[in-house]
C-alpha cells in the first residue's frame, strides 16, 4: 500500500487542510510530523466547519488512527481544549482513535511568556513574525536536551528533575527580560494535573506505525507551515523552528524514509505570506488586493491578513527539489479569474545576474526582483470545477505551463473549499 507526505510548498497556507481531508478517507492512519498548534486546518464536512490547529486532520473522520508524532512540539492545555471542542460537534476521541507519541516535547506555558516577551523586544526588521505559542522556545529545549516530554508526565521524580533543569535555563532568561521568576511548585503541580488527561493517549508511535506500515495499511504523513518556512531550507531567519520538508515524516514519526512512497506538495495558483521575510512576487497593488479579497486571505489560527503576489515557479522548483515531490495539488485555481493578463515568475534578476532560484544569503534575497512570463487569464468561472472539460482553454494552458516550469507534474487541482470540487489527475494512494 502506499503511503502519503502532504508538505505545504510555499509560506504555508496553501489549502492543506481539505486535500489532507480529502485523501484522508482512503488512509488507515493520519499522522503529524511536525510543527505545534499555530497550524490551522479548516475542514468541511457535509457542511459542517471544524477548525483544527493540533489534533490531525484525521480526527473528524471516524475508523481511522490519528497520530501526534515525536516531531511535533504539544501543548497539552491547548490539545484538550480542542479535544472538548471537537466532542461538542459530535466527534468521538479516544485513546483508540488519538494516538500521542510518548517522546513529544511538551510546550510549557512559560515558553509561551518567552516567545511574547522576545518579539516585544526584538528592534524593527528583527520581528520574526511569531505566533507567540511557545512552539520556538520549546524546539529550542528539545535540541538543548531539557524539554519536558509525554513520558516524563508518567514519574513524578523524573518530571520534576525536568522542570529544574528547565528553570535553570529559563529564569536568567526571563531575568535579562524583566520578566518574574516561574513558579518552580506551581509549574509542577499544573503539568501533575494535566498529566492524567494526556497520558492514556501516549503511546510508543514508532512501533505501532512500524507495524501498521507492515500490515499493509495506509499512512497519511500531514505536515504543517511550508516548505519555505524551513528551518534549514526556508528564507532564515523567517522561518519556523522544525523541518517542515518531507524527510521529516521519517524523523518526525520513527519511521523509516523507505516507508514513503508519494510526496504530495500542496501549491496555491499564486503566491500569499504571513508575517515577516522576503517575497520577490509580492503585490502592493490593485492586483494583490483583488487576490487577498478573492482568495479570502484571513489566517485560520491567527486571522492575521496574508501578504499576496504572482505565482513564483522558481521558488517551487526548491521546493519541489527539497521535498522530493512527486507531484503537486494546486488549489485555489478559482481566485484568477478574471484577470485578464496573470503573471508567473520564472527566475530573479540579481545585480544583472539572472539566477533560476533564491539564494540564501538575506542581502541577495532582498535584491533579487523577480523576471515574469505573462500568461492570458480567461473570464469564465472555474469555481467547483471536477474535470478538466469544465476549464476554461486558457486555465489549462496556465496548470500546464505551471507544471512545465516546476519541472513536477499536477496531481490534483482545487477549485473551491468543497472537498469534491477537484480534479484529479494522479492517485497519490496508488500503488
Amino acid at each position: 500500500m502506499a503511503n502519503v507526505v502532504v508538505v505545504g510548498a510555499q509560506w504555508g497556507d496553501e489549502g492543506k487542510g481539505k486535500i489532507v481531508d480529502w485523501l484522508s478517507e482512503r488512509a488507515d492512519v493520519i499522522a503529524r510530523f511536525q510543527g505545534g498548534h499555530n497550524a490551522g486546518h479548516t475542514l468541511v464536512i457535509d457542511g459542517k466547519v471544524y477548525k483544527l490547529h493540533a489534533l490531525p486532520s484525521g480526527v473528524v473522520r471516524g475508523g481511522k488512527l490519528s497520530v501526534i508524532g515525536n516531531g511535533v512540539v504539544l501543548d497539552p492545555w491547548h490539545l484538550m481544549n480542542e479535544i472538548e471542542t471537537v466532542r461538542a460537534q459530535g466527534v468521538d476521541i479516544s485513546p483508540e482513535t488519538l494516538m500521542i507519541a510518548e517522546n513529544t516535547p511538551l510546550i510549557l506555558p512559560i515558553h509561551g511568556e518567552l516567545d511574547r516577551a522576545r518579539e516585544e523586544a526584538a528592534s524593527k526588521g528583527t520581528k520574526i513574525g511569531t505566533t507567540g505559542r511557545g512552539i520556538g522556545p520549546c524546539y529550542e529545549d528539545k535540541v538543548g536536551r531539557r524539554a519536558i516530554r509525554v513520558a516524563d508526565l508518567a514519574d513524578p521524580a523524573t518530571l520534576e528533575a525536568r522542570v529544574d533543569r528547565a528553570l535553570q535555563h529559563h529564569d536568567p532568561l526571563r531575568k535579562g527580560l524583566g520578566i518574574e521568576a516561574i513558579d518552580r511548585d506551581a509549574l509542577v503541580e499544573q503539568l501533575k494535573e494535566i498529566s492524567a488527561q494526556i497520558l492514556p493517549f501516549a503511546a510508543p508511535v514508532w512501533k505501532v506505525l512500524n507495524e501498521k506500515r507492515k500490515a499493509g495499511k495506509r499512512i497519511l504523513f500531514e505536515g504543517a507551515q511550508g516548505a519555505l518556512l524551513d528551518i534549514d531550507f526556508g528564507t532564515y531567519p523567517f522561518v519556523t523552528s522544525s523541518n517542515v520538508i518531507a524527510g521529516q515524516a521519517a524523523t518526525g514519526v520513527g519511521i523509516g524514509p523507505n516507508s514513503i512512497d508519494f510526496v504530495l506538495g500542496i501549491v496555491k495558483a499564486y503566491t500569499t505570506r504571513v508575517g515577516e521575510g522576503p517575497f520577490p512576487t509580492e503585490l502592493e497593488d490593485a492586483d494583490g488586493q483583488r487576490l487577498g479579497e478573492r482568495g479570502h486571505e484571513f489566517g485560520t489560527t491567527t486571522g492575521r491578513k496574508r501578504r499576496c503576489g504572482w505565482f513564483d515557479a522558481a521558488l517551487l522548483r526548491q521546493t519541489c527539489a527539497t521535498s522530493g515531490v512527486s507531484g503537486i495539488a494546486l488549489t485555489k485555481l478559482d481566485v484568477l479569474d478574471g484577470f485578464e493578463t496573470l503573471k508567473i515568475c520564472v527566475g530573479y534578476d540579481l545585480d544583472g545576474e539572472r539566477l533560476d532560484y533564491l539564494p540564501f544569503a538575506a542581502d541577495q534575497q532582498t535584491r533579487c526582483t523577480p523576471i515574469y512570463e505573462e500568461i492570458p487569464g480567461w473570464s469564465e468561472s472555474t469555481e467547483g470545477a471536477r474535470s478538466w472539460a469544465d476549464l476554461p482553454a486558457n486555465a489549462i494552458k496556465y496548470v500546464r505551463r505551471v507544471e512545465e516550469l516546476i519541472d513536477c507534474p499536477v496531481a490534483l487541482v482545487s477549485t473551491s473549499p468543497e472537498r469534491d470540487d477537484t480534479i484529479l489527475v494522479t492517485d497519490p494512494f496508488a500503488d
